[in-house]
């Protein structure tokens, strides 16, 4: 196959669509199909094109296109970069060779009607990989009113897109169920998981992490949030649980990554003087095995109303390292299901505070809690897995070019 991957983040990008795309481009190359990727010439929010407007990474061909002007100054400056980089992707995308598939993400928001222009004038298959959905996201975080012109038009957009995809690969089933109701037929939305995004993650005891000494965590019980914590996370319930029991002197909160909401949370913990809590940056890749690895119990938020619109994909990276997650969100989610029916961790709903920090307190005394751990670590190893969702991508990819009976879902 000839397969097309248009996103504005790539290779050697670390943004988490970058690495999942890298992933799946990669996988492709070596089962001998053909892929070309469109991407952007800058990393994802920063000013600048620091990257070769051409070159081909492990047999990838990698074709860079605009620059970012402005970074990440502010909304209005971003949609400007948006726009360019839009209409630079789309003039490449379409004056690529021949090809039989084109795979669109979501970032920036609407970039997908590049694969929809693609198979409407050279007659590609088109797919939409939603990571996010558009503009539900930014209504349900509160900075996009959902009646208004703006909202009602964007949707518009977007739920076209959807209904003429010839797949849509969606997160989970809440995404799916929500996907389904804005008119895209059932049979062309498939569930593929996003897998944790580096093969190097392995089962470690917590006290071998490197992180224990370098953070002065030894002999401590580790609550640990890693990665993204943005706008559509809840951080109020975690930070409130963290102060509930800063004078627990063997409990210690660990958030290591970035996103909108990490400033709430370290002026929080400077107002309540929370010695209790170690905030850090986002960590590389590389050292990934060993921050999992720091966690006794790994969280996972999401606030409620944005069920279905976005999923923490940290779920699988926690359950792979052999770790239990407390999901603070709706029982709705995607997250929420997989815990449960793996038994492999907890839920609490958003805003009990009480009732997260009880859970913490009980889990720091709790002798078992590694058999909680370990029976992720089995779910991850027997669904979701990078191979088994790689493979999963191919069986859907040659079922577009040529169709068979059956629907692909891990």
């Amino acid at each position: 196959m000839k397969i097309i991957l248009v996103n504005q983040t790539f290779y050697p990008d670390l943004a988490s669509t970058a690495q999942h795309s890298f992933d799946l481009c990669r996988y492709l190359t070596r089962q001998g199909h053909q892929v070309a990727v469109v991407t952007s010439r800058s990393f994802y929010g920063e000013a600048g094109a620091k990257l070769p407007s051409r070159e081909t990474v492990e047999g990838i061909e990698i074709y860079r296109v605009g620059i970012s002007l402005f970074g990440k100054k502010s909304i209005a400056l971003r949609l400007i970069d948006f726009g360019l980089f839009y209409l630079l992707a789309l003039i490449r995308a379409l004056t690529l060779p021949k090809a039989d598939v084109i795979i669109a993400l979501t970032t920036p928001p609407f970039i997908a009607t590049v694969g929809y222009l693609r198979k409407l004038t050279r007659g590609t298959k088109f797919v939409y990989w939603v990571m996010d959905l558009y503009p539900d996201t930014p209504i349900a975080c509160g900075m996009l009113k959902g009646d208004s012109l703006l909202a009602k038009f964007l949707g518009a957009i977007n739920n076209f897109t959807l209904r003429h995809a010839d797949q849509n690969i969606l997160l989970g089933r809440c995404m799916e169920n929500l996907v389904m109701a804005k008119g895209a037929p059932p049979a062309r939305c498939s569930v593929i998981a996003v897998w944790s995004v580096t093969q190097e993650t392995q089962t470690m005891p917590t006290e071998q992490s490197e992180y224990r000494k370098e953070w002065e965590l030894e002999g401590k019980f580790v609550v640990m949030y890693s990665g993204n914590l943005g706008i559509g996370h809840d951080a109020k319930t975690l930070y409130l649980a963290a102060e509930m029991l800063k004078d627990d002197p063997q409990i210690r909160f660990v958030f290591a990554g970035g996103g909108k909401r990490v400033a709430e949370l370290q002026n929080y913990v400077a107002a309540k003087n929370l010695s209790n809590v170690v905030i850090k940056p986002y960590q590389p890749r590389e050292r990934l095995g060993h921050l999992l690895a720091l966690g006794n119990v790994h969280l996972i938020s999401l606030l409620e109303r944005a069920t279905g619109v976005m999923l923490p994909s940290k779920l699988y990276g926690i359950m792979a390292a052999a770790r239990p997650a407390i999901f603070v969100g709706s029982p709705r989610s995607e997250v929420a299901m997989v815990l449960s029916e793996n038994n492999c961790g907890y839920l609490i709903k958003n805003d009990d505070a009480r009732g997260l920090a009880d859970l913490i307190q009980s889990q720091a005394k709790d002798t078992e809690l590694d058999l909680v751990g370990r029976r992720g670590r089995a779910a991850n190893d027997r669904l979701y897995t990078q191979r088994r969702c790689l493979e999963a991508w191919e069986k859907m990819l040659h079922s577009l070019v040529a169709p068979g009976p059956s629907k692909t879902t891990p």
